[in-house]
């Protein structure tokens, strides 16, 4: 292939962005709300989980963007921490990435899409849809580059604009409820207590895609810059639009009606729009959800491509088909979604999920440190603004994250443990395999 043809290949800086916006706005932002508003009933703290989320994702973001533009390769975690501490490390978080990392939250996006679109259509079955759009979408992405490209730019305005207008029609058309978004008395305890805590997880998985684009970092045009861009920018959009958007779901909607309930957003638009609206509005809303879909399958295949390019054992992950696609990459990951949907229940995976991300992106940043002190004298296009603050802010929040999830939900965090350590053998077989 002529060095033409790889630069049409590659993709702009504009669908990076997209593709962190579209990775983050997903299943979260328009369901976690309801597990928040069961134990915390203030405006002003609620919002306070986002703003904070935000910041965490912000943090994580700027570090990554240093380690992509010094690495700028694709595989995220699994080429870092290769990298920074060892293979075997390296290959227990794309573990993480090809198992749950991003087939976990396309089945959770896959499951609130069936549930918006049964809310409108009760004929249809939730499972069967869900089931549909992920083969569906799978299959586009075997497709070639710029159909692939011209599909996720789409997708994302109009989830985009969707969002926009949900924020506009709320500030224009609903009755404000009673509810104060002034901080109190009451709040500083509400926020250091351990429901807070609790709900706070669900905020970090609504932001978790704040890192998508250094999953594909080979396609794209100029790595060294873009992957910080994209990043930065993609992730301060996002952060604008869910405080408008969690602001406009409490401003809305009565808060018992939230309470407990995952189609958030659809009970929102009822406000809003009335029941017909409504309805209009739930089924744009799970149109918006393919955008993730599809941005969850595009960067998760490059992680399972990077594992086959680097370990013989492996190597069939990374075959490519004519249209330049990692297709059994794909595939493998379509199969593992298929068994999330069957056998899995949304919010023990929103929590098991929570749990062994963290981790990961955890061990990201810590490496953020230890290659600055390896490496002294790497080339480095972008240093993390704020550096030793903004990496220590988010390594403080994460682990008091991993702490409350493990003490509030110790089943799923010893299922993530069990995860990561089922790595281990088919690391072990990998490498023999390669020294016989």
């Amino acid at each position: 292939m002529n060095v033409q043809a790889q630069q049409a290949r590659k993709l702009p800086l504009i669908t990076a962005i997209c593709l962190v916006i579209a990775n983050m706005i997903g299943t979260g932002v328009f369901t976690s709300l309801g597990f928040q508003t069961v134990d915390i009933q203030s405006g002003f703290s609620l919002l306070c989980l986002w703003f904070i989320g935000g910041i965490f994702a912000l943090c994580g973001a700027l570090c990554y963007g240093e380690l992509g533009a010094a690495m700028p390769r694709s595989g995220g975690e699994y080429h870092y921490l290769s990298q920074i501490y060892h293979p075997v490390i390296g290959f227990l978080s794309g573990w993480i990435s090809v198992t749950v990392g991003f087939a976990a939250p396309i089945a959770l996006a896959a499951m609130a899409l069936g549930a918006y679109l049964s809310s409108v259509f009760p004929i249809l079955n939730p499972l069967l849809v869900a089931v549909a759009v992920v083969i569906f979408i799978s299959l586009v992405n075997l497709q070639n580059m710029a159909l692939v490209n011209s599909f996720q730019q789409i997708s994302t305005l109009i989830k985009v604009l969707l969002i926009a207008l949900l924020i506009v029609c709320g500030f224009l058309l609903a009755n404000p409820q009673n509810i104060s978004f002034a901080p109190s008395g009451e709040d500083i305890p509400l926020i250091l207590s351990s429901p807070f805590a609790v709900s706070f997880v669900y905020v970090t998985y609504s932001y978790l895609g704040w890192n998508a684009s250094v999953y594909l970092a080979s396609d794209l045009e100029e790595p060294e810059k873009n992957v910080p861009r994209s990043l930065f920018i993609g992730t301060l959009v996002v952060m604008g639009f869910y405080l408008l958007l969690n602001f406009i779901f409490l401003y809305t909607t009565p808060i018992e009606k939230l309470a407990g309930e995952l189609e958030v957003g659809y009970i929102a638009a009822n406000q809003i729009f009335g029941s017909s609206g409504g309805k209009l509005m739930a089924s744009l809303i799970s149109i918006g959800l393919i955008s993730s879909i599809s941005s969850m399958v595009l960067a998760g295949s490059r992680v399972t491509e990077a594992i086959g390019e680097d370990i013989p054992f492996f190597r069939k992950l990374s075959h490519k088909n004519a249209n330049g696609v990692p297709h059994y990459a794909i595939l493998i990951q379509l199969s593992i979604v298929l068994i999330f949907l069957i056998t899995s229940t949304f919010e023990a995976v929103t929590i098991y999920l929570g749990f062994t991300l963290t981790l990961s992106s955890f061990l990201t940043v810590l490496g953020l440190f230890i290659h600055r002190y390896k490496y002294p004298n790497a080339h480095r296009p972008y240093c993390t603004w704020g550096y030793p603050i903004t990496p220590l802010i988010f390594l403080g929040l994460s682990v008091w994250i991993l702490v409350f999830i493990f003490k509030s939900n110790p089943v799923e965090s010893l299922m993530g443990l069990i995860t990561i350590a089922f790595g281990i053998p088919f690391y072990w077989v990998a490498s023999h395999k390669e020294l016989i």
